[in-house]
């Protein structure tokens, strides 16, 4: 028996790849994008790792499906699928999705330039530029971001002690910056840092992460290392570990607003900074800080982000169910 075929058009973000399900979606039950992300995970996760891991995807495959809105002024909802899960926000996943849906008809904005999405982790605001049918870019006006624990010392094995920060931008990251036991990015291969990466994550769950207002956001579930830039006009870089194995070839839309939020809890960026953030290929988003707000008890920031995005091209994909690697793997 056929368990789906999956329309897809295919896409990366600065380089990080983002797969559009344009097809079988889910009836997904809730009245918002966190209630449908939970039943989606309960009732249909066979979906995702069936299109994003091993043998039709890969440990750095993202992807997302487009919903109709859940609130009556948003144009459209997104669900993020990828090899870690269901995130509650991606920002490389909207700028692709966007650009994906956008460039293809799937998806009109009521005003020229500008979407209102509803995500698992609240609102955000797009604006995007369309120019003879391609979108040159999208700017994310994403969910508020705060520094969660500061100076938080880890005990690694083998590798020893590191001071840590715990941001929140769409996803909790373990900000890892130069150090002794760390010198910084270009230093270490990406060997290196898929070797660590899981080791510090697993040492940071002691860590109590729980967004106050949505008490199914919590747990650390990136680890973000900074160090030197290799792209004119960076003001920073990083490299996103996720999932079991995947190193963010993008500079990384929650990433980028955790390290926003990070730096001006830190005293280092104030409102109106424009900061731009390089991947570990050299890739860059344009982050900023727009405003202050508060998240419960936290000071936070409401930062944007803006990237770009290229078609790769359409994909039919057929999950059946005689085949014993239907539902995927990992090695």
């Amino acid at each position: 028996m056929i368990k789906g075929t999956f329309f897809c058009i295919d896409a990366h973000t600065c380089g990080n790849p983002v797969r559009l399900v344009t097809s079988d979606h889910p009836v997904l039950r809730g009245n918002t994008m966190s209630e449908k992300r939970q039943d989606f995970l309960t009732h249909h996760d066979w979906i995702r790792t069936a299109l994003m891991f091993e043998p039709r995807g890969h440990d750095m495959m993202s992807g997302a499906f487009l919903y109709p809105p859940c609130t009556d002024n948003a144009d459209a909802s997104i669900l993020f699928i990828e090899t870690s899960g269901c995130l509650p926000m991606c920002g490389h996943g909207t700028i692709g999705a966007i650009t994906a849906a956008l460039e293809s008809g799937l998806l009109q904005s009521k005003i020229a330039g500008q979407l209102i999405i509803d995500v698992p982790a609240g609102q955000i605001m797009v604006n995007y530029h369309l120019t003879n049918g391609k979108v040159e870019w999208v700017k994310i006006y994403n969910v508020p971001a705060y520094l969660a624990h500061k100076d938080v010392e880890l005990n690694v094995p083998e590798l020893g002690k590191l001071t840590v920060d715990i941001a929140y931008g769409g996803n909790f990251y373990c900000i890892v910056d130069p150090q002794e036991n760390f010198p910084g990015l270009r230093k270490w291969s990406a060997s290196e840092i898929l070797h660590w990466s899981p080791i510090v994550r697993k040492a940071a769950q002691n860590i109590e992460c729980i967004h106050p207002s949505d008490p199914t956001v919590r747990g650390v579930s990136h680890v973000l290392w900074t160090g030197d830039t290799i792209t004119d006009g960076s003001n920073g870089a990083n490299a996103v570990f996720y999932g079991d194995k995947a190193i963010d070839r993008s500079p990384c839309g929650t990433g980028t607003s955790a390290r926003l939020a990070q730096l001006h809890a830190k005293g280092l960026l104030s409102v109106g900074d424009v900061y731009s953030h390089e991947s570990i290929i050299g890739s860059q988003f344009i982050g900023k800080i727009e405003s202050e707000t508060q998240v419960g008890t936290y000071k936070a920031i409401k930062p944007s982000i803006q990237g770009w995005a290229r078609v790769t091209g359409n994909n039919t994909i057929t999950v059946d169910d005689d085949d014993p690697y239907a539902f995927g793997f990992q090695v």
